[in-house]
């Protein structure tokens, strides 16, 4: 058995810092899923309360990261120190070899490249420094900018599962796409 991570890696692009989630990113995490774009997406809870984010930052993200079983970073700007969004890698329960990936980003800062750079940085990070052999992508069929972020970082779409992944008690259609060690560039 590995030994449990008593730190998450601290990931760095041209632009951003990726970190663990932190007591003064509540605030921030909790305006930004207010947004019903993230909402509809995601699985964040639904009204999203700061209890909510409060949860994320202290119960989630150290759970995860000391059973090693998910990895979850707050991507900020390293001019700024502004939230630019989330990162996640989970490792799948019956092959802790392959993984999931997800992320959300701020509504202010869509369309600027973010989220590209960071999905990069952690799909590196993932394949070598962990060691997975696959990243899996899913969506929810119809969320063209994860999607684009997703081929933009090369994974590869796979097909459209029916009727696959629960939001909120309801199962939707999903999107898959993988991306593999001999895929990096």
């Amino acid at each position: 058995m590995e030994e449990p991570f008593t730190q998450p890696p601290t990931l760095t692009t041209e632009r951003l810092l990726l970190r663990a989630p932190q007591e003064s990113d509540i605030d921030a995490i909790f305006a930004a899923c207010q947004d019903p774009e993230i909402q509809r997406w995601t699985v964040v809870p639904v009204p999203y309360r700061r209890e909510d984010a409060e949860f994320f930052v202290r119960t989630l993200a150290p759970e995860g990261l000391r059973k090693g079983t998910e990895f979850i970073w707050c991507v900020t700007e390293r001019a700024t120190g502004q939230l630019v969004g989330t990162q996640a890698v989970t490792r799948f329960a019956a092959d802790p070899t392959a993984a999931s990936v997800g992320w959300w980003t701020v509504k202010e800062k869509r369309g600027r490249g973010h989220t590209v750079e960071a999905a990069r940085e952690v799909a590196r990070w993932a394949l070598t420094d962990l060691g997975i052999r696959r990243l899996q992508w899913l969506a929810y069929v119809g969320n063209d900018g994860s999607r684009a972020v997703a081929e933009r970082v090369g994974y590869r779409f796979e097909g459209t599962l029916r009727s696959y992944a629960e939001q909120r008690g309801v199962f939707r259609d999903s999107w898959v796409a993988s991306l593999l060690p001999s895929d990096l560039g």
